[in-house]
């Protein structure tokens, strides 16, 4: 069985998937989006950056994000192991413009939300569709994808222009063996959510914190709506495991690390499962093969300290929506059409891992550095909103550098496949 009338094919629905579906079908293109999941299904990171507006305002959805009423966010703050909390990071102190008041979402309703936008302009979205491997021609360009449904039925699909939106399945990057994992960033994540634990007052009330336990480790508190709080915990593999890998005994041990946490969840209860996940700093070799492209996770995933997976998930879906219509105009899928979106991608992903890498240094901390650059303030907050497509970061970078070393830049991601010695499939 076989299916061969579209324009493109979207593997996964999540939000990289779901925006550049929902944007390719806007513009009058016949797509389908392949979900191995049954939709609405639970995932993690809650926060948004600030610069996520600008995608959701083109979805055309922001109104429905204030109507379903989700936790607003004004801030980001951090908190040393004795409780002490910085001057928080107000987004409206630095633009006025309506993206200075984001959002903490429950993933189940924001990431349906997209999808159901993206079936209101026309793309077919299927759940429960896995895509077990890649078609490729004689000269090696994607041409479709095999499917398996839930009941085992099996059909390939063929289109245009694949898009791997499948998140840290990374169906393309595992499947062509792209996937590079960044060494110095190897942490474990454990996370759960309490209901009714403490929130700080005003505006901060829908802050996300980010509490430091020690070996640079830290805890997220991100409040939700309905008194509920997600509370993460990352840190290195050793530490976390030096003497028990029962997720919670390690949760509640690394509590007590921090007071300010300490002090926040004690009125609170821990509500559902302990979640875990290790070694998820990652970037595929290159962003686009001849008739396929990356998006979202399934292409790089950064760490969770700044809130950027949703951001870069938005935005690389909405930048490769723009690639590939200009593709599919030219008539033309090879990768070299979308060289510009992989440099554009991993530019922005490089400025913020420099700061990422200067967060787990043990010499440095932004109180430090605001301190000795004042004037560099408002540079940091645009880093820390997402404004990062932008080359303006090198006076701050210069900065850091007084403090710490910052990596050189990865040389992968920017490049786009040659998939010839792999044809088949």
């Amino acid at each position: 069985m076989s299916d061969s009338n579209w324009d493109v094919v979207v593997i996964g629905a999540g939000p990289a998937g779901a925006t550049a579906a929902a944007l390719l079908a806007e513009k009058g293109r016949k797509v389908l989006v392949l979900e191995k999941e049954k939709f609405p299904r639970y995932h993690v990171g809650e926060s948004m950056m600030p610069y996520c507006w600008f995608t959701l305002d083109r979805l055309g959805i922001v109104d429905k994000m204030d109507q379903i009423g989700f936790q607003q966010k004004h801030s980001v703050q951090f908190v040393s192991r004795d409780g002490q909390v910085s001057k928080p990071f107000y987004f409206f102190e630095h633009d006025e413009r309506a993206s200075a008041v984001t959002w903490q979402v429950e993933r189940m309703e924001f990431d349906q939300m997209i999808v159901d936008r993206a079936v209101e302009l026309g793309a077919e979205v299927q759940d429960e569709q896995k895509v077990t491997q890649l078609i490729k021609d004689d000269a090696g360009a994607v041409i479709g994808v095999s499917v398996e449904n839930s009941a085992g039925e099996k059909r390939d699909v063929f289109a245009k222009i694949v898009i791997d939106g499948s998140g840290r399945d990374a169906v393309v990057a595992s499947k062509e063996k792209w996937r590079n994992r960044d060494p110095a960033l190897n942490k474990i994540a454990i996370w759960t959510y309490y209901d009714g634990a403490m929130r700080d007052p005003g505006l901060d009330a829908g802050s996300t914190t980010v509490a430091y336990i020690p070996g640079k480790g830290w805890f997220w508190y991100i409040p939700m709506r309905n008194n509920r709080v997600s509370v993460g915990l990352v840190a290195d593999r050793d530490y976390l495991y030096r003497d028990s890998r029962d997720p919670g005994e390690i949760f509640e041990r690394e509590i007590l690390e921090n007071a300010w946490i300490k002090e926040h969840l004690e009125p609170g209860k821990q509500v559902g499962q302990y979640w875990v996940t290790g070694e998820y700093s990652y970037r595929a070799n290159y962003c686009a093969g001849d008739g396929v492209v990356l998006v979202g996770d399934a292409f790089a995933f950064l760490d969770p300290v700044f809130s950027s997976g949703v951001f870069l998930a938005l935005k690389s879906g909405e930048l490769a929506a723009d690639a590939i219509e200009m593709a599919l105009e030219k008539g033309d899928a090879s990768a070299a059409q979308f060289e510009h979106y992989g440099k554009d991608v991993c530019l922005a992903i490089e400025r913020m891992r420099k700061i990422v890498y200067a967060f787990y240094h043990p010499e440095f901390n932004f109180g430090k550095l605001v301190k000795k650059h004042p004037h560099l303030r408002p540079i940091l907050t645009d880093l820390l909103i997402g404004d990062v497509f932008v080359d303006k970061f090198e006076e701050l970078f210069a900065a850091v550098r007084e403090i710490c070393d910052l990596p050189t830049e990865l040389d992968y991601g920017f490049r786009v496949a040659d998939l010839e010695a792999t044809a088949g499939g």
